[in-house]
């Protein structure tokens, strides 16, 4: 039987049950602010979409504070929310509650109950408030940011407090099934892309006919190849190009999954472009483009664009006929992170630079060209059918976040009520 429902005078709420209340965030919630003075505290902890996580406090990877003495000592079942940068990020998750006591960047607004609530329904409360993108809309304009005094005038919804405890575990329950869903699809997904891994790099250095006589690679990471196979150094079939922009051309971008693409075509702000762009360098369609700190990780392709790239990357034309675009691309993003990281060097794992005399200098795999089309050809319909299965597999997980969103938002908003047992 339906419940009486009254007008929430909140848009994207509508209407909630009648005997709910609504008051502003500071009736139910302060902020707290414990800085972690004589460090205390080391059980570090990150806010990462939408969980509260432990981090090892002794890394040196990333960027690492002087010290953690201003980090914020929280407790279990604060509320962390991140409430930063609000304008140029729209996809993660702002809003997580803790689990047990730790120290976290002061950066974030963490709340503790005022009185005597549910924290862990106020915390999926906001999490539909997160989802909503009221937490976005209220930073809109010049300020990139919201504090706790803007924060605390939101309006939230109580029911009484033993429906919120029958909602948090309700919520727990739908929820840990999704994401044992969730999860069982991921590593579905992830033993489909190690397959594809597999299937080119074994085509690429072994090629399509299992009964052909082989030979040793001479390449200590690569062992036998065919024995009518052609090794050769890279330099000899590519020239390096140092053209610079020659106006308005669209800029690109190497993603590691996607290769290279215009980076207006990424919702993200990871890859910043530059005002100043006369020193980009210029790429055509069908060039080979290397993000040389990130080569390692298999930042290479050839560009199916033109366009102009950071000056961080190498930009080089193929200078003869002798390798098939399709088949080069296979072979140098399948099989050479190991080497490539081998020859680079840096301060910091994650930006180590690539010499281009030490790629100019690489071996690779040259088979005749007739079996470079062929070897081409056969992976891209093999990884077609690969991706589709894991698109199919993707779209399994958006339906699944979908779902366990839909049905946050219709329990902490009284749209659905719990049977009480």
């Amino acid at each position: 039987m339906s419940r009486p429902m009254k007008d929430s005078g909140i848009a994207w709420v509508n209407k909630i049950p009648s005997d709910w209340d609504i008051h502003p965030l500071y009736y139910y919630f302060a902020e707290r602010n414990r800085p972690n003075r004589r460090g205390k505290e080391n059980n570090l902890l990150s806010l990462s979409y939408g969980k509260i996580i432990k981090k090892d406090i002794n890394t040196c990877e990333g960027l690492l504070p002087a010290s953690y003495n201003s980090y914020n000592i929280i407790d279990p079942l604060d509320i962390v929310l991140r409430l930063t940068d609000l304008q140029n990020d729209k996809r993660s998750l702002r809003t997580g509650l803790s689990h047990e006591r730790g120290i976290i960047t002061s950066a974030y607004v963490t709340l503790k109950p005022s009185k005597r609530v549910c924290p862990a329904f106020f915390h999926y409360l906001l999490h539909a408030y997160d989802v909503e993108k009221v937490l976005y809309n209220m930073g809109n304009g010049v300020r990139q940011s919201l504090n706790y005094a803007e924060l605390s005038k939101l309006p939230l919804l109580e029911p009484s407090l033993q429906e919120q405890q029958r909602i948090a575990g309700y919520l727990d329950k739908k929820c840990a099934e999704v994401e044992r869903l969730s999860q069982n699809i991921q590593k579905q997904i992830e033993a489909l892309e190690q397959y594809k891994r597999a299937v080119i790099t074994e085509t690429v250095t072994k090629g399509l006919n299992p009964s052909a006589p082989m030979k040793d690679s001479g390449i200590p990471w690569i062992s036998s190849i065919p024995q009518h196979w052609i090794v050769d150094k890279f330099k000899y079939h590519f020239i390096r190009r140092e053209l610079r922009n020659r106006g308005d051309a669209t800029v690109l971008s190497l993603y590691r999954e996607l290769g290279v693409i215009p980076k207006a075509s990424r919702d993200d702000n990871h890859n910043v472009t530059s005002e100043d762009t006369s020193k980009y360098k210029y790429v055509q369609k069908g060039n080979f483009v290397v993000n040389k700190m990130k080569a390692w990780q298999g930042s290479v392709a050839v560009s199916n664009y033109d366009g102009i790239v950071s000056p961080a990357y190498y930009v080089y034309r193929f200078k003869d006929s002798a390798l098939n675009k399709s088949y080069f691309h296979y072979l140098i993003r399948s099989c050479y992170k190991n080497e490539f990281m081998r020859l680079s060097g840096g301060i910091r794992v994650g930006q180590w630079d690539l010499p281009a005399e030490a790629l100019e200098n690489t071996l690779l795999l040259i088979p005749p060209k007739q079996e470079q089309q062929a070897i081409a050809e056969y992976l891209d319909k093999k990884c077609a059918r690969i991706d589709g299965i894991i698109q199919a597999k993707q779209q399994q997980l958006e339906e699944l976040e979908q779902y366990k969103k839909a049905i946050i938002f219709e329990y902490v908003t009284g749209k659905k009520q719990v049977p009480e047992v």
